[in-house]
Parts: structure tokens; sequence; C-alpha cells
């Protein structure tokens, strides 16, 4: 069980107001805030409401999606100092460490105002989100608004209703390990629509498979916390993606 602040027995789990332990339960509230908020979250990202879209966009839509069930919504990792280490699986994925996620989220954001870059390189910026991972839990549905937000700016949809759950995180998988490689663009590719408008956002983000934490990204997500072996992890992730961007 993932227990950062270390009082899961009295707060249950990551401190939720609710005070809830059982996994389950926690995905059901999550998601019931997530659907309750989404569409205030998505005005917040409207253009005449958000010129630019920034890191602190990132914590506004965070915390206004998740403030009535995480008392921290909208603290990232790095601020909340704890969870410098968090991984998906058994070691298959490291994420950023907590005092860079930032960089890395702002890596993403610096190509997705682009709007030709966002045309060409969805996937390597959606890559640079997950692989930043800011949050102790809901960054799969905030960077996902992110996401749609820079792409509607980019006159391009994705085509979520037809994408497969296993399919999406095994290509979101590769593109964490060799970023920048097209490997999540090419999964892309098939899936991206033109738009004229920002009318639909809603069916199109309910269309991505998990939402609702049975099968999510999010709940994908194992946490190994501050253990001793997480610098080991992170360092040899960091060294594959080092060299893949030939740094």
């Amino acid at each position: 069980m993932f227990d950062p602040f270390g009082d899961f027995g009295t707060m249950g789990y990551l401190r939720n107001i609710e005070k809830l332990k059982d996994l389950d339960e926690v995905k059901v509230q999550e998601h019931l805030f997530f659907v309750a908020n989404l569409e205030s979250a998505l005005d917040h990202l409207a253009p005449e409401n958000s010129p630019h879209i920034t890191y602190q966009s990132f914590l506004d839509v965070h915390k206004i999606l998740f403030d009535q069930f995480y008392p921290w919504a909208g603290v990232d990792r790095d601020m909340l100092g704890i969870g410098k280490h968090v991984g998906k699986g058994d070691g298959i994925v490291e994420f950023e460490q907590a005092d860079r996620s930032r960089l890395a989220v702002e890596w993403g954001l610096k190509m997705g105002v682009d709007k030709n870059l966002m045309r060409r390189k969805p996937g390597t910026i959606m890559g640079a989100f997950a692989w930043g991972h800011p949050f102790l839990d809901g960054n799969g549905r905030t960077m996902l608004l992110i996401h749609t937000e820079l792409c509607d700016r980019a006159g391009i949809a994705i085509d979520w209703a037809s994408s497969r759950k296993d399919s999406y995180l095994q290509a979101l998988t590769e593109e964490l390990w060799d970023p920048d490689k097209g490997l999540l663009d090419g999964y892309f590719q098939p899936l991206i629509r033109s738009v004229d408008s920002r009318v639909g956002r809603l069916e199109r983000i309910m269309a991505v498979q998990g939402l609702d934490g049975s099968s999510g990204v999010d709940q994908n997500v194992v946490y190994q916390s501050n253990d001793p072996q997480g610098q080991f992890r992170y360092d040899e992730m960091k060294i594959a993606r080092d060299r893949s961007l030939g740094t």
C-alpha cells in the first residue's frame, strides 16, 4: 500500500477527505469527482480564461478536479516533499523524480504550445507529461485534459473511442523508455482527426477506456515510494532515456 504520508490507518488512502481505505471505493469517488468537475476544468482551460497553458495550468486543473476529495489537490510531489520516487508495475517504469517533475512537464508544454509540433508530436508531448508524473494520484486524468486542450488549439483531436487501453498503455510505456522517437506518435497517428471547434470534447474525453478507475491509467500505477531501491531504478531508466535523447 502506497502510504507516503504515513497515516493510512487514520486518514485513509492518500489522506482523502472521506478517509476511505478500500482502493475500489477510492477509485469510484475519484471518478465521481472527475465527472462532476470535468466541465469546470475544461472551462478553466479555454483560451479566453487561460490564454497560456503553463505548469500552473496542471496544478489548477488537478485542484479543480480533485479538491473535494484530496486536500492536497493542486500540490505536486515536490511541493509536498514526499513521493520522490514513484513507478509503475514491478520496475517497468520509474517516473521522473519529484524535484525534476516540473521540468519534464514544461518540456512537453514547450512543444505542445507550438501548434505545428502539437500536430506532429502528440505522443511525444503526452509522454513528457507522463514522465513528469507530478502528482501522487490523478495524473492520467489531468494530463488528458491538458493534452486535449493543446490538441484543440492545434486544430486536431484524438479519437479515443477508437483507442484500446492495453495498446495505448503499451505504446506509452515504450515512449517513456525511448522518448521522442515517434513511438507514441505512431500510435496516435491513425487516431488523429481534424476539428474546427471545441464541440465534442466531453464526448471524446469520456470515450477514454478506464476513466472510471476500473482499469485506468492511474490505477495501473504502483508506487514504490522512497524505498532504498528507488534511486537505483530511477538512475537506470534515466540513463536509458538520456541515451535515447542523446543527452
